[in-house]
């Protein structure tokens, strides 16, 4: 299986363009958050309009993967913390967004939203123990910020670790978890766009301007993930 990993396209609209290309040579297209942009001069709702185009577009080519983050918040839910209701509804065919566990081929993709105080976090926290049941050989989290105890929490002056997610990963051991959120991790000094915490890889592309966004491509069989930067390409066996 190939997954092609995106995060932080922040409605950059060629990003997508160049996304609907690549799905043709993947089986797994995963965009781990901040599809949208509430600084952008688009009114929010004409994005999200927008955004469902190119998911259709996608899923008619891979079994995407969508989870929220920050920039995708559009109100408050049930529970009245803030919540990205366009990407909680159930959608046919290949497109799979917040809430969702599916398996692929021997693989659980369980995919995560964006929480924005204890309910919502207690939501996550069900989420994963439901879905870590009957688990199959391989199980894969979208989760848009980056664990606490990896680099890729740091932007090169700060860090935004996530304290529960690096709990949830020592509590059930996930075999990768992607993630986003802090654009500038693969490139600071001593930064990366991978880490391993509790023996869980961990994925960061980070964000980048230009015609590419950056990505990583993970090949299951082969047993690598291949990363696109700025300036380079790496690639590391798993």
């Amino acid at each position: 299986m190939r997954i092609l990993v995106v995060s932080d396209l922040h409605y950059r609209l060629p990003h997508y363009d160049w996304l609907v290309k690549a799905a043709d040579d993947v089986d797994v297209v995963a965009l781990v958050g901040d599809l949208a942009d509430v600084v952008n001069p688009v009114p929010f709702e004409v994005q999200v309009v927008v955004l469902e185009k190119y998911l259709q577009l996608l899923g008619e080519k891979a079994v995407v993967l969508v989870s929220s983050g920050n920039h995708d918040l559009d109100g408050p839910g049930a529970q009245g913390e803030q919540v990205a209701s366009w990407l909680r509804k159930d959608r046919p065919g290949s497109v799979h967004v917040d809430g969702a566990s599916v398996d692929i081929d021997g693989t659980r993709f369980t995919v995560c939203p964006w929480w924005d105080g204890p309910a919502t976090q207690r939501e996550v926290a069900a989420q994963l123990a439901e879905a870590g049941q009957g688990r199959p050989e391989r199980w894969i989290w979208l989760y848009h910020s980056p664990p606490a105890g990896t680099v890729l929490c740091r932007d090169g002056r700060r860090e935004f670790p996530d304290h529960e997610l690096a709990g949830w990963i020592e509590e059930h051991g996930p075999d990768m978890v992607l993630c986003g959120h802090i654009h500038q991790a693969p490139w600071i000094d001593g930064g990366s766009w991978h880490d391993r915490l509790h023996g869980t890889w961990v994925f960061n592309a980070g964000k980048q301007r230009g015609p590419v966004p950056a990505h990583i491509t993970i090949d299951t069989e082969a047993g690598t993930a291949e990363w696109f930067g700025v300036f380079s390409v790496e690639s590391i066996d798993l």
